[in-house]
């Protein structure tokens, strides 16, 4: 599986322009980029290593019987929960996202399957120097990608959502629904995903199935506040 190319075009943006109480005449535009009090990266380093910090299979809320994904499977996991994975092409090619290392100590995930709906349930922890203001910029730039990857297209729609409640840094909460371009019925990937940053840690907690039924969202919330205080206890 080849690398992303992570060059990215930026898409322009006008921004208003802030003039002092002093100067008058205010009120024209100029084109640039947004620029957000928010920090972009992030220096402070958590010591424990990532598979420590992940919640123990007999944490998972019991419909969810879970597993520690080994190392090499890790990959291919993530690129299900995001809809691109590495290797695609991304159309706006901005909305491909920073490269991800899943050496050791740099991702590691844990997944639960409900047997009866074939739901799943994933903890995943990264190691990012990027702060989670930039996700969230990111997910509203791109709402909607068009994915090519090993000869299949589909349609990548990403929504924020209200920001859940955590010990964190920060925190987001993405709807996204990954349509293929063609195929039949059940192929269609629904997710709920909710974030938290704790210092270098990114804690993503998704929800997935490919039905039209309710998330499990009373699964999703609890594992989240399990992950979350994990990961903060260290």
């Amino acid at each position: 599986m080849t690398v992303v190319d992570s060059t990215r075009r930026r898409p322009s943006w006008t921004v208003p322009v802030v003039c002092a109480v002093l100067l008058a005449g205010c009120g024209s535009t100029v084109p640039g980029r947004p620029h957000s009090s928010a920090p972009t990266t992030v220096t402070r380093q958590v010591s424990a290593e990532l598979p420590t910090l992940l919640p123990d299979p007999a944490q998972f809320p019991a419909r969810y019987p879970a597993v520690v994904l080994p190392q090499e499977a890790v990959a291919q996991a993530a690129g299900d929960l995001d809809g691109i994975g590495r290797g695609a092409g991304v159309q706006p090619s901005w909305c491909v996202p920073p490269r991800q290392d899943f050496g050791p100590d740099r991702t590691a995930m844990a997944v639960g399957t409900d047997e009866a709906t074939r739901a799943t349930l994933t903890v995943e922890l990264a190691r990012t120097e990027e702060a989670l203001a930039s996700l969230r910029a990111r997910s509203t730039q791109c709402g909607s990608v068009r994915v090519t990857r090993a000869g299949a297209t589909t349609t990548v729609l990403t929504e924020l959502d209200a920001p859940p409640a955590a010990d964190a840094d920060d925190t987001v909460a993405l709807r996204r629904t990954v349509r293929p371009e063609a195929g039949g019925a059940g192929l269609t990937q629904s997710m709920r995903t909710l974030v938290a940053q704790i210092g270098d840690v990114r804690i993503s907690v998704t929800y997935m199935s490919f039905d039209h039924g309710e998330p499990d969202t009373v699964a999703l919330d609890a594992l989240f506040s399990t992950a979350v205080r994990k990961v903060r206890e260290g």
